[in-house]
């Protein structure tokens, strides 16, 4: 493997090679970006726009419950579920907000939004995702540290003996660049799986209502699909569902920090570079903004993380300037070259098992 990859980079990203950075020694740099950031206002709550955003997925979330309620055509229902896909993708990513507490000044409306949110209507434990979610933020990108590099038939480290790992993972990191896309479709049920999995291991502030939650969303969903579809129908609407959300979701976030630099457990990096170094943005656009939810503006999300959405772009002038005069490699690309970049680096994760089968396969 060569240096770039080994550290998390693609051939186009070799800009970003850590070892030509200077390390972050203290956080006074990053303290003078906050108070620029904050003079700006860009850290205040937008209570107005959320409640709008609110209102919004509320009431499209009830045009597809209608639509599947009155509407008794199968087929119809199939584009449904595509509809509801993107529905409940755009709910996951109002209770991602929730839990950075972006929206309003009291904690108990984020709570309340990510628990109906998540638990209820899209069937993610609030306090799982919260758990997860807040362990990333601290370490992105780093080895044993963050549990977003941490996926069973992926190697995104490129830390490990491939060599020491069972014949199937082997099989599977050869070819991962070929089946991340596959993959993307079951991170739905991944979701799920690991909510229901951390309530029984765990005991979060609001156990009996995430359970009641959780378990509502669950009872609901299966009734109401095999109650007014045949079983086929029924089958294939929720695979449909369920695997268009995962791909969804997915999409939206392996471009975010997949294929760029990964660090070291020991890595002491200040928290300024850390988070910019590990992060990808994609170009604005308000496609993408909105298609996002505004995780496309990633190194800013992940530099303030309780900012709200629709202040990210006014912010991202703001942190590019700053990183240039800093020296500070800020890596930003379209949507379609930061793919390129994670399979460019899962292939080359890939590349020793490869070798190494076809070097046994001439002897």
């Amino acid at each position: 493997m060569n240096k770039n990859a080994s550290l998390g980079l693609s051939e186009d990203q070799a800009q970003l090679d850590l070892t030509r950075l200077k390390p972050d020694t203290s956080n006074n740099e990053y303290v003078a970006l906050k108070q620029l950031i904050k003079k700006r206002g860009l850290l205040d709550k937008q209570p107005a726009y959320y409640t709008f955003r609110i209102a919004l997925l509320l009431g499209l979330f009830t045009l597809g419950l209608v639509f599947f309620l009155v509407v008794h055509n199968s087929w119809l229902q199939l584009l449904n579920a595509v509809y509801l896909a993107f529905v409940f993708t755009q709910i996951g990513l109002l209770g991602h907000e929730a839990g950075h507490r972006q929206m309003f000044h009291r904690s108990w409306k984020h709570d309340l939004i990510g628990l109906v949110g998540g638990n209820l209507l899209v069937g993610m434990s609030y306090s799982w995702w919260m758990d997860k979610h807040n362990r990333h933020h601290s370490n992105p990108n780093q080895v044993d540290m963050d549990p977003d590099i941490e996926i069973p038939f992926l190697e995104f480290t490129g830390k490990e003996d491939l060599q020491t790992l069972g014949k199937f993972r082997q099989f599977l990191i050869k070819r991962q660049a070929y089946i991340l896309f596959p993959a993307l479709m079951i991170v739905s049920a991944g979701l799920q799986y690991n909510s229901v999995a951390f309530l029984l291991r765990n005991k979060p502030k609001y156990i009996v209502l995430e359970w009641v939650l959780l378990g509502a969303h669950f009872l609901l969903y299966f009734a109401l699909v095999f109650a007014f579809l045949s079983i086929w129908q029924a089958l294939l609407f929720i695979l449909i569902h369920q695997a268009l959300t995962g791909f969804y979701l997915g999409s939206i976030f392996a471009p975010n920090h997949k294929g760029m630099p990964v660090l070291d457990r020991e890595n002491k990096m200040g928290f300024l570079q850390r988070q910019v170094l590990t992060a990808r943005n994609i170009y604005a656009h308000p496609v993408t903004d909105f298609w996002y939810g505004g995780l496309n503006y990633q190194i800013e999300h992940h530099l303030f993380p309780s900012m709200p959405r629709n202040k990210l772009k006014e912010a991202q002038q703001i942190v590019k300037a700053f990183c240039q005069e800093h020296d500070i490699a800020y890596h930003e690309t379209t949507m379609i070259q930061s793919f390129r970049e994670i399979l460019q680096y899962l292939h080359e994760i890939g590349s020793p098992l490869r070798k190494a089968s076809r070097t046994a396969g001439s002897l």
